[in-house]
């Protein structure tokens, strides 16, 4: 008898381990990005004007990545990058407006999807155009399919989308007139319109479908707007119990800035144009902090992997902060690539933890590849790494360098050094990231065997872009 309660006893015990190794087989996985967000724009990167509470709450969970950096200087060819796991130039995306996402890549989308994830994208696309039919932000036009690329034909089940940047309040309107005393203008943003018959369309659509644009539930913060989208997928996908991957690319605090009076208030001590931009990242904020709320009160906060960014630097003439770094968006210096950045798993990753090992937006798709054991080709280049070893606190450094390039500027950066040409390579600079993080001590002339060696690294692994852009992986 008490052989066979011992029996039972150890039979139970196995059972619920096996189920809880299962539910952590496949966790959740949201990617969150923000768009010109700039490294010294968080509180936890030490920031002491802008609230975001929420944001350093969840930074606190799980890890900091204090040297995490965008694939690109601008916006499109990053986010490709987290899809792709590949650098821009890879796949014939160089520039913002350039290219589209080709279905010949291999996406996380459509590899999750292959495990029985349902897949969702939120908030900014920029990687195609999202309608032949009419005219729709920066490139969409009647009967132009150059550029034609949804979401649906790169891997996701579900989309609520924007071609590229609309305002981060109202995001279909646009005022008629400015108040340009106060530094509003068409570009940088205003405060928000009360009167929408004195409105003008702002020229572009959120779109959930096949030439199906949005018409309801399009008022207010715009990040609201987005997560009033994202909050039912993830509880439709509960209620399937099916794993859900998610990207949440948020257009803030990307121009044009719009925040109303109630926004503004709580950053009433700064200049008008700085109320309205903080306010905007402030918003953001909060509903990071209710998508948080929401994965505890439905018992998934535990097993999902949330990874937060910005898809480069700070834009210039913004009160955006790149913190100590040199140069801002559009630069190949540190400040126009190295981004806030965090990951919380709750189930797996210790918090509180900090690591300065250079991270990369094409370090995504490996690292879920290998923690998820997904299926992807051997022959496929990708640039980045699986950073599993980094989030349980066993990888103390990066092997594989991280090759940048922007119009006339190239970089080739490893775990110490930085090589960077901003003329297409006939001059070079060379930088201990170590020592000197703000980059003010070109260390080139008295390295010439590295400098040599670096670029030798670099011009190969152009070449192999080269290569790939030609086609040759598909």
């Amino acid at each position: 008898m008490k052989n066979n309660l011992f029996l039972l006893f150890f039979a139970t015990i196995l059972f619920l381990s096996c189920q809880q190794k299962s539910e952590y087989k496949n966790p959740n996985i949201i990617l969150i990005m923000c768009d010109d967000l700039g490294w010294g724009d968080t509180g936890f990167n030490g920031n002491e004007i802008i609230k975001t509470p929420n944001l350093d709450a969840l930074a606190g969970k799980g890890i900091i990545f204090s040297r995490f950096y965008s694939a690109s200087a601008v916006c499109s060819p990053t986010r490709g990058s987290c899809l792709t796991g590949r650098n821009p130039y890879r796949y014939g995306i160089p520039n913002a407006n350039t290219g589209h996402l080709k279905t010949e890549e291999i996406t996380l989308p459509e590899l999750l999807k292959e495990r029985g994830y349902e897949t969702g994208h939120f908030g900014k696309w920029h990687l195609g155009t999202l309608t032949t039919k009419v005219k729709d932000a920066n490139r969409a036009r009647p009967g132009d399919s150059t550029h034609y690329s949804i979401p649906t034909m790169n891997g996701y089940d579900t989309y609520f989308v924007t071609e590229s940047k609309v305002p981060t309040y109202d995001p279909m309107f646009k005022p008629t007139l400015f108040d340009t005393e106060k530094g509003e203008s068409l570009r940088y943003g205003w405060k928000a319109v009360q009167n929408k018959n004195s409105a003008k369309d702002y020229g572009t659509f959120y779109w959930k479908g096949v030439e199906l644009a949005e018409t309801e539930n399009l008022d207010g913060d715009d990040s609201k707007i987005i997560m009033d989208r994202v909050i039912p997928f993830i509880e439709n996908s509960v209620i399937n119990k099916n794993p859900f991957f998610s990207t949440v690319w948020i257009h803030t605090p990307h121009l044009p800035v719009v925040a109303n009076g109630k926004m503004m208030a709580e950053y009433s001590n700064y200049s008008y144009q700085e109320q309205i931009y903080y306010a905007t990242i402030s918003a953001m904020d909060k509903q990071v902090g209710r998508l948080w709320k929401k994965l505890e009160e439905l018992g998934e906060a535990e097993n999902t992997m949330i990874w937060f960014c910005s898809d480069n630097g700070p834009e210039r003439g913004t009160p955006g902060s790149s913190g100590t770094f040199r140069e801002r968006k559009r630069s190949l210096y540190e400040g126009g690539v190295r981004v806030p950045a965090f990951c919380v798993w709750p189930a797996k990753i210790k918090p509180g933890l900090v690591s300065d090992i250079p991270t990369v937006t094409s370090d995504y798709l490996p690292t879920i590849v290998d923690i998820l054991k997904l299926n992807y080709p051997e022959n496929r280049p990708v640039d980045g790494v699986s950073l599993a070893g980094v989030l349980n606190g066993n990888k103390k450094e990066r092997t594989k360098p991280i090759g940048f390039r922007y119009q006339k500027k190239i970089s080739w950066v490893t775990q110490k050094y930085k090589l960077i040409s901003i003329d297409k390579g006939a001059t070079f600079e060379l930088y201990n990231l170590l020592d000197d993080r703000e980059e003010r001590n070109n260390i080139a002339s008295e390295n010439t065997e590295l400098v040599n060696t670096m670029k030798s690294e670099l011009f190969g692994w152009i070449e192999s872009c080269k290569k790939s852009d030609r086609g040759v992986d598909y």
